[in-house]
């Protein structure tokens, strides 16, 4: 329906729309046959348009995050668009178009154009037809130099030149000039340093895990190289004016500064394992291609935190139990944003929020010391048991409500679906946000394809594993055959090579085990598939292969690790 109302509007320079279109016939078929239901050949059309160089190339320069991607990453059995289609240049001039005028067309009745260095262009049709265009349109009648600062990994020539096909006019010079006074520096420009050790993902925003063999050498994960996942750039803020709003509760909105956070409030400390939805992703990766990053065994670490409990601060802004018959949802706000103003958001169920053994944080300590610019200084929300996408950093407003947040990573980001379930037929509103993660364990040592000496007569096993929702692990099972047999790890405390202590009271174990086990090798045989498993307290454990829990977004892979190991024969 959006499609057609676009297609009976019209636009001040709907002449020179009709002669974009007669140079991209691809584009026009495939509006028209969207139109109707899809046969085959409709769906090839549609697949034509949404191939990945037309999905995420555009959507990734106009937005780069989120849906927009996640929709971008559309099954690679599509073919790219003819590229002599695509690389056909305008010999007409173009038009002088004022900036008062590209601000006009910011929707889709009006159309949707965008500027960039200089050249206006036309999107209309491409969002009409996007499952992403919503987050598209917050570029609507502005220039894309600071979405491509922001996203800098679609700086790629191919996305230019299939925006190049969508041009319309030039901007005027006089508006050009002043884009160009007020041009964007680097966003990321301020981002703190990193240790060199850890393994990138991306550098804009910055995504890293450390070295898998470092990872369990220290129950308590130096700051350092703990796992970092931003989906922003770092924000700089003051600690001296920083504020904390905390709103939607009967005593009206609570300013709180951070000196308020530590001297109003006991300060309480909890050791707790965070870890990103997308950690383990590369082994779907080899199942099938997802979306997201390709995290290793290593986003995820352990460390403790120290800080006001949220229950405390939100009794204070006058929760009540009352609230209850209402309010469901506690909302959080962080201080990173992008170019549009939008900023981080998440949310988690009031009854986790409020409960005395929820342990849920406003984090302004780490192992110790101030949080790091990294890991959301000044002040972070942090829920034990609970995925990392919803312990907010640099948190700037809370908001107890009725509802989830509307922040694209809570309702279109970070959620499972069926194997079979793709980008054609997702409906990101079917299934619930991720809270609680399910049990997990991998292998740190010895790395996969690593080689050990036959004289060595055993091999020394270690890794670590942890439970969301406080679930305590209980045993992780080794087998040094592929599965056929298995022996019991040794689970560790704090204290390295010690047994683990009492175990945490029912449903507060929020930080990982680490285990190891020193086994036989087995004999006669050149290679070894070593396979570990866990179980927690509830007897969940690890389902034994990827396929049957892959998903399009690559979240929630927990299947057996396994790693294969050469046996280097002693010389005669």
């Amino acid at each position: 329906m959006l499609l057609l109302r676009h297609c009976r509007s019209l636009t001040p320079f709907s002449p020179l729309n009709i002669q974009r279109r007669l140079v991209t016939p691809v584009v026009a078929s495939c509006a028209v046959r969207l139109c109707s239901s899809r046969s085959e050949d409709q769906r090839f059309y549609y697949q034509q348009l949404h191939s990945p160089y037309w999905r995420y190339g555009l959507a990734g320069l106009l937005a780069g995050t989120g849906a927009v991607l996640a929709y971008g990453l559309h099954h690679h059995k599509a073919e790219r668009v003819d590229t002599s289609v695509l690389s056909e240049e305008k010999t007409s001039s173009f038009p002088t178009i004022s900036q008062e005028e590209v601000t006009k067309h910011r929707s889709l009745e009006d159309g949707v154009w965008v500027t960039f260095k200089g050249g206006v262009y036309d999107i209309t049709e491409f969002v009409a037809m996007h499952p992403g265009g919503d987050k598209i349109l917050l570029a609507a009648g502005g220039a894309l130099e600071p979405f491509w600062a922001l996203y800098a990994v679609h700086n790629q020539d191919h996305v230019l030149e299939i925006l190049s096909e969508y041009k319309v006019g030039e901007l005027s010079v006089e508006d050009l000039r002043k884009q160009q006074a007020v041009k964007s520096s680097d966003p990321y420009s301020t981002d703190p340093e990193r240790h060199p050790v850890l393994h990138i993902n991306s550098l804009k925003p910055f995504n890293a895990e450390p070295p898998p063999e470092i990872l369990t050498d220290s129950y308590i994960t130096p700051s350092a190289i703990f796992f970092k996942r931003n989906h922003l750039p770092v924000p700089q803020v003051d600690p001296a004016s920083f504020q904390l709003h905390v709103e939607g509760l009967p005593g009206g909105v609570l300013t709180l500064s951070l000196q308020d956070l530590k001297t109003r409030f006991p300060k309480h400390t909890v050791t707790a394992t965070l870890q990103c939805a997308g950690n383990r992703r590369s082994e779907m990766n080899k199942v099938k291609l997802v979306k997201g990053l390709n995290w290793g065994i290593a986003a995820i670490s352990n460390a403790t935190w120290g800080g006001a409990k949220l229950r405390d601060v939100l009794l204070a802004a006058g929760y009540n139990p009352d609230v209850a018959q209402w309010a469901h949802h506690v909302q959080f706000e962080g201080l990173d944003k992008d170019v549009t103003g939008t900023t981080y958001g998440a949310s988690i169920p009031l009854k986790k929020a409020v409960s005395e053994d929820g342990d849920v944080l406003l984090a302004y300590e780490m192992n110790g010391e101030d949080l790091p610019a990294d890991h959301g200084f000044p002040l972070r929300v942090v829920v034990p048991g609970t995925v990392g996408a919803r312990n907010v950093k640099w948190l700037g407003k809370i908001i107890v409500s009725a509802e989830e947040s509307s922040s694209h990573w809570q309702q279109n980001d970070y959620k499972g679906f069926s194997p079979g379930t793709d980008w054609d037929t997702v409906d990101f509103k079917s299934a619930p946000a991720i809270q609680e993660l399910p049990i997990q364990s991998a292998i740190t040592t010895p790395a996969d394809g690593s080689t050990i000496d036959r004289s060595q007569e055993t091999v020394t096993v270690k890794g670590y594993a942890w439970s969301g929702g406080g679930r305590e692990v209980v045993r992780v099972d080794v087998s040094l055959d592929g599965g056929k047999s298995w022996q019991v790890a040794q689970l560790q405390s704090s204290e390295k090579g010690l047994p683990p202590g009492p175990s945490p009271p029912t449903g507060q174990a929020w930080a990982w085990k680490l285990w190891e086990i020193e086994a036989p090798l087995p004999p006669e045989t050149q290679e070894v598939e070593i396979i570990c498993k866990a179980v927690d307290n509830s007897y969940n454990m690890q389902p034994d292969s990827v396929p049957p829990i892959w998903n399009l977004r690559g979240v929630l892979s927990n299947a057996w690790h396994r790693v294969k190991v050469k046996i280097r024969e002693d010389e005669e």
